[in-house]
This record gives C-alpha cells, structure tokens and sequence, in this order.
C-alpha cells in the first residue's frame, strides 16, 4: 500500500497522497509553516484533521468540499501554539470532537502561557478537548485503525497516530527528516525525547512513511539509519 502522489490542483499548496480509499493533503500553514494532514475517506464522507496551525480552515474548506466529506475528528499531536493556533476556529465551524495528551492540558487550555517563549506576538484562542488520549489506545476512524503511541521529549504530551494500514506514523515534532525536535522549551528534555523515538518510532516497520510537524516526509529506516541526532542502536 505505497503512498501515491494525486492531482494538486484542487489546493494549490496542499500536496494530496491516496492510500487505497484515504486521501492525504499535508498542508502547510500558519507563521512558521507547520504541517497539517488532511485525511478524507470520500466513500465514507468523513475527514480527520491532525493539527491546526494558523489559517488551516481557509484551506481545508475546499478540500472537505472536493471530497465530500465532513470533518469528524481533530487530533492534536501535541500542544505547542503552531499546532493549535487554528483549533478553535476548525471546531467553531466544523464541530469536530478534538483529541489530544493530557500532559498538554495547560498548554492546550492556556495557550497565552506559551507567549514567553514565541518568536511572534500572537492573540491564542484555547479549544476544549472532547477526549484526553491515552498511550495504546486505538482510534477508529475513515474505516481504519490508528494506534497512539506517546513520544514525549519535545513537550510532555507529544503524540504520534500510527496506522499499520497506511503504512503511516504522523509523529508531531518528535522526529524530523535528518532532525528531531527541539528539547530546550519547557518540558523537553533529549534523553527522554532519544528513547520515545527508539522505542516508539523506531520500532515500526521500516518502510512507515513519516509525517512530521514540519518539513518532508521520510520513513523509520531512512532515521533509523541515518539520523545524526538519535540512531536507531
């Protein structure tokens, strides 16, 4: 089930991927261009969104309309304000149930915390959480099955939603191409952040494609072998 690229005219800065019958469109967004994905399942009509930086809804609307679909779920992969800016307005206008880590709660429910340590003076709206996440629980949506796997070292409630079928792990910003994320905010710490991504990432098949916060995609041998931070011994 490899990762196919599709038609990018419909959104113009949304690169779209198919697997079988989900559609993937990683979209970047917001001031520092973090990543948002957008999965629809157009014979289901349903979406998920992973993360909501700034402006994400202005551009999933046409996407959600192209396809289709409602948008059900938002998981969050962690609480980080470039995560979240858009949250609130994706579920003002969208309803969708919002999933997150509770060891993100305060940053989650009192963004303006974060301001201390932003490079941008931004106006941070909070978003109430439907469902905390808790590690190994499955999540069922788009007619499959998605693990949650906590990777905490970047921030305390860094999640990553793995789907075996997909062959998918949407990591947050525990681990980027030839990077990882950084661990001097509050609540990072390398040593952890090293072993979440050993234990947790690594240990998925080789050939998982890795969609990162922000940046390209890679996969788990690609990191696992050649990641100058953390190696996979």
């Amino acid at each position: 089930m490899s990762l196919a690229r599709e038609d990018l005219s419909v959104a113009p800065r949304a690169a779209a991927r198919a697997v079988n019958r989900v559609k993937l469109h990683i979209i970047p967004s917001g001031p520092i261009e973090t990543n948002a994905y957008l999965l629809c399942a157009p014979e289901r009509g349903e979406a998920v969104l992973i993360d909501a930086p700034g402006g994400i809804w202005d551009q999933v609307v046409p996407l959600l309309e192209a396809s289709g679909c409602r948008l059900r779920e938002l998981w969050l992969t962690h609480g980080h304000w470039d995560h979240m800016q858009g949250a609130a307005e994706v579920v003002r206008h969208s309803g969708a149930t919002v999933r997150a880590h509770p060891a993100d709660r305060e940053l989650i429910t009192h963004p303006a915390q974060m301001s201390r340590f932003m490079r941008l003076q931004l106006e941070l709206e909070p978003v109430s959480v439907d469902s905390w996440l808790a590690p190994g629980q499955a999540l069922a949506a788009l007619g499959e099955t998605f693990a949650v796997r906590h990777v905490p070292g970047h921030c305390p409630g860094n999640v990553m939603f793995y789907s075996a079928a997909l062959r998918a792990a949407f990591v947050g910003d525990a681990l980027f191409r030839d990077g990882v994320g950084r661990w001097d905010l509050p609540g990072g710490n390398f040593d952890e952040l090293a072993a979440s991504i050993r234990t947790q990432i690594y240990t998925l098949p080789p050939a998982t494609t890795v969609f990162p916060g922000h940046g390209e995609t890679t996969t788990v041998e690609r990191e696992a072998t050649g990641n100058p931070y953390v190696s996979g011994t």
